[in-house]
């Protein structure tokens, strides 16, 4: 399997040292994964613009985490179950929540519920949600607003997802409390 160079602000292209730059001042390190992203200027400013974007829109912390461990889990992406479980914990998630989400079971909680579920429709359909999938989820106490987003974490998460399967990322070891395998997970 191919392995991208994990870049470190020094080595990466110029075009994406400013952003690197930025995420380190954000999180305190560089994820691996962003490091691979580096490669492409283009990519790393991209992702860092929606992700931060999304950070700010109107799912909840958990939410957030929920929706994007919903859809690495699927795309089998070691990395980034591993990472969103470590910024789920960081939000405060239960671990019952955490547990189910990483495992694929229902969840506890009927309101997260309908969050997976409707990820789930989304990513399985590739984005033809019904209309009874759709009232399901704003019954739930979504908006239209929040259906948006959930798309745009599909989006997102499916990107960095797919960078990782052939970048082989190597998970960060401020991730590694949080491994996951999908084997495991059964």
């Amino acid at each position: 399997m191919s392995t991208f160079k994990v870049h470190s602000i020094d080595s990466a292209p110029s075009g994406s040292r400013d952003t690197l730059q930025a995420i380190h001042q954000t999180m305190g390190f560089v994820p691996n994964m962003l490091g691979v992203f580096a490669e492409s200027p283009a990519v790393l400013q991209g992702s860092f613009a929606l992700f931060g974007a999304l950070g700010k829109g109107s799912l909840s912390p958990i939410e957030q985490q929920v929706v994007a461990i919903t859809i690495s889990r699927e795309n089998s992406c070691h990395y980034c179950v591993a990472a969103h479980s470590t910024f789920a914990t960081m939000a405060s998630i239960s671990s019952d929540v955490l547990t189910a989400t990483r495992s694929g079971a229902s969840l506890p909680d009927a309101k997260l519920e309908a969050l997976r579920h409707t990820t789930l429709k989304l990513l399985f359909s590739r984005g033809w949600l019904s209309q009874a999938d759709q009232n399901h989820f704003f019954a739930a106490g979504y908006s239209k607003a929040q259906l948006l987003e959930v798309i745009a974490w599909i989006g997102l998460k499916t990107l960095t997802n797919y960078i990782n399967h052939i970048g082989n990322t190597p998970v960060d070891k401020q991730f590694s409390a949080q491994q996951w395998l999908r084997d495991q997970a059964a």
